[in-house]
């Protein structure tokens, strides 16, 4: 019994134009539909995050798929949990289960392919070309290594959401026993980093203590370090404000940038992150906090961890 992919994030803003401008600038697709704001990755018949309007920003739910036998056995446990199984709501009203986490937050599981959802091997699109010289192992030959300036950037797929909570063991509890997903790796009680049994990025959802809940951000997957870079760059040309970046995390292992959205919120560009396949006896570790946020990069802006929906 287990949840199966991220298909799509909900995020209520104060003006849908906007939003749709800002992810439009990060080079994903964007349109209107029934109302709300859609975003999505060039070449994915997939929603990646839906922009309903509200007075400021905050998370409105969160989208997972999985398959009819999952939705079952997911609806059963909810059941014998008591949790309120909900209708949707009218702004983003998909089929399947609906329902409210610990923190009140919409949570939707629909029947959903699995399988171009979460990286690895399968991941939906033509893989890129990896021409990488290191000491030893020189898979570009007698080729130039940095791309063209005008090069095409689009991000591939969304990969995670972290969310603020203010209660991290609450919030495991619900996603682990309930969505059947798996704990990474942890940093006490202040973060948690979840993945999916059936295979998938070191995490999926991750959780940061707060005093309450919200969006701290949500994370694409790009080609590469150069991509990365590149598209940070151009957004800081079209006015966007660079967060935190270029770096390498600890947990996770990924290549990071951090762009910060219009209302203080952030979006994460990364590339090569840990893969944890179906049935792998991984073993999560509790990291300490001075050694849980990054190998190398610029210092953590002062307020990297500040939680704007509680703030605002």
């Amino acid at each position: 019994m287990s949840v199966t992919s991220l298909q799509h994030v909900g995020l209520e803003v104060p003006d849908i134009t906007t939003g749709l401008t800002f992810y439009a600038d990060a080079g994903l697709e964007t349109l209107e539909r029934d109302g709300m704001g859609v975003v999505r990755c060039q070449g994915r018949d997939q929603d990646q995050l839906r922009l309903v309007e509200g007075s400021r920003k905050k998370l409105h739910h969160v989208c997972f798929g999985t398959d009819a036998a999952g939705l079952t056995q997911i609806r059963t446990a909810l059941e014998g949990d008591r949790v309120a199984l909900l209708d949707a709501p009218n702004e983003s009203p998909d089929e399947g289960i609906w329902l409210r986490d610990p923190d009140g937050i919409f949570v939707n599981i629909k029947i959903a392919d699995a399988a171009p959802s979460e990286g690895g091997p399968e991941a939906l699109g033509r893989p890129p070309a990896w021409n990488t010289n290191t000491p030893g192992h020189f898979d570009r030959l007698a080729k130039r290594a940095a791309p063209p300036r005008d090069i095409e950037i689009h991000p591939r797929r969304l990969g995670h959401i972290l969310q603020f909570t203010p209660d991290v063991d609450r919030k495991i509890d619900f996603y682990t026993r309930l969505l059947g997903m798996r704990v990474a790796d942890r940093v006490g009680d202040l973060i948690g980093f979840m993945y999916l049994p059936g295979g998938s990025d070191h995490h999926v959802v991750a959780l940061a203590k707060s005093d309450g809940p919200g969006p701290h951000h949500a994370s694409f997957e790009m080609a590469n370090a150069d991509q990365i870079s590149l598209n940070a760059a151009r957004m800081v040309d079209k006015g966007h404000q660079s967060h935190w970046g270029f770096g390498r995390h600890v947990i996770g292992s990924n290549f990071f940038h951090y762009m910060r959205d219009p209302w203080n919120g952030l979006v994460e560009f990364f590339s090569d992150i840990d893969y944890i396949p179906a049935d792998c006896e991984w073993e999560a570790q509790n990291w300490p906090e001075e050694d849980s946020l990054y190998l190398w990069g610029p210092d953590l802006p002062g307020d990297f961890i500040t939680n704007y929906e509680t703030a605002n």
